[in-house]
């Protein structure tokens, strides 16, 4: 397998700039997923590194080997696209070893390369079928196959999984897992859907209009997001934002607004008289806002009234209003509330997030 670097990537489209200054480093057997809203660039750069589209600026390399200028076949990549792209007129068989003998592989070769992957994928009774005659799930899996026997340096997906249902986008991102660990690839994998990306990354980059937000483990962009815009992209349900302003009261310090008044404690933000009267947005997660209950009890009590419950199994998202603001709770299934009833409520101090209003960047520890 290889490395893969993007260094300093622009891509122009006219005057519209797609990309701008993409710096990421993927490691030898690294499963690397590149997230990011619709439009944001990232199916551009995969295409960029594939071949299929011209460098406006800057290097890639795969294996420390500058392939600007190297043409797709000799780039000793493979790419699972979207919509499948498989021959319609060839069988599972052909389609998996079509690029075997375009090369003029040894038959003995292809056969033996087409049955292990086909036993990797579960695919040995449908060689003989047309795409046609097969379900989205397992074209995908053909599609994969015919990556697989190629023995690439580099795997690239392509949104393989956003035209499934959502049960067969579960198990495929298991079957990708498994194939992952299995092979011990380097992967390159892009998708919209921020589930797909903490689940099966081992690094996550984060872009948005045509800009690396952040690069780190799913845990890490979950828990310390950089920016206002991370931190609303990665987490389902999204994370409640609250805008107001930091004032220092004594050697305490307060996030203050129309609607609440918080302590902020000493471990979020240490120097608390660099931060008076700093404007701020404070995030904290649904999973983060901690409704009281019959028998408990909250510190820093704050008073809203539910407007929605939204019951999901074991698992229930409050829809509360605080004053003018909006804010969601995600709670044990069963909540016993009616629409329009009381409720108190406070947050986890300790996974609060706190952002500068003017650059949205993060300031808090």
């Amino acid at each position: 397998m290889a490395t893969v670097q993007f260094k300093g990537i622009v891509k122009k489209f006219g005057d519209n700039l797609v990309l701008n200054g993409v710096d990421v480093d993927i490691k030898d057997h690294e499963f690397v997923v590149i997230v990011g809203p619709s439009g944001c660039g990232k199916t551009t750069l995969l295409r960029m590194l594939a071949g299929l589209e011209e460098i406006t600026d800057g290097e890639i390399l795969i294996d420390n080997l500058l392939v600007n200028e190297l043409h797709p076949s000799k780039r000793e990549i493979a790419m699972v696209f979207q919509d499948y792209a498989l021959y319609p007129h060839m069988t599972v068989e052909e389609n998996m070893n079509f690029a075997l003998r375009l090369r003029k592989m040894d038959k003995a070769e292809i056969a033996s390369r087409v049955a292990e992957a086909s036993n990797v994928l579960q695919l040995n009774k449908f060689l003989k079928r047309m795409p046609k005659q097969l379900s989205g799930g397992q074209r995908q899996r053909v599609a994969i196959g015919r990556a697989i026997v190629r023995k690439p340096k580099v795997f690239l997906f392509d949104e393989p999984l956003s035209n499934l249902d959502a049960k067969l986008r579960e198990e495929m991102r298991v079957e990708i897992a498994k194939l992952y660990q299995r092979l011990n690839a380097t992967i390159i994998y892009v998708t919209h859907d921020q589930v797909e990306a903490m689940t099966l990354a081992g690094r996550i980059v984060i872009m948005n209009h045509g800009i690396v937000q952040q690069v780190g483990s799913p845990i890490e962009v979950y828990r310390k997001p950089c920016n206002l815009f991370v931190a609303g992209f990665i987490g389902s349900p999204t994370m409640n934002f609250m805008t107001g302003k930091l004032a220092l009261e004594g050697e305490a310090l307060f996030f203050k607004n129309e609607d609440i008044k918080l302590s902020i404690p000493p471990y979020l933000l240490s120097d608390a008289k660099k931060h008076d009267g700093r404007e701020v947005v404070l995030g904290v997660r649904p999973d983060d806002v901690l409704v009281e209950r019959d028998g408990e009890k909250c510190s820093d009590k704050v008073q809203g009234v539910l407007e929605v419950c939204e019951l999901l199994g074991h698992r229930e998202n409050l829809y509360l209003k605080v004053g003018g603001m909006r804010v969601l709770a995600t709670v044990e299934a069963f909540f016993n509330r009616s629409p329009g009833s009381a409720v108190t409520l406070c947050f986890n101090y300790k996974n609060m997030h706190v952002f500068d209003k003017a650059t949205e960047s993060r300031i808090s520890e």
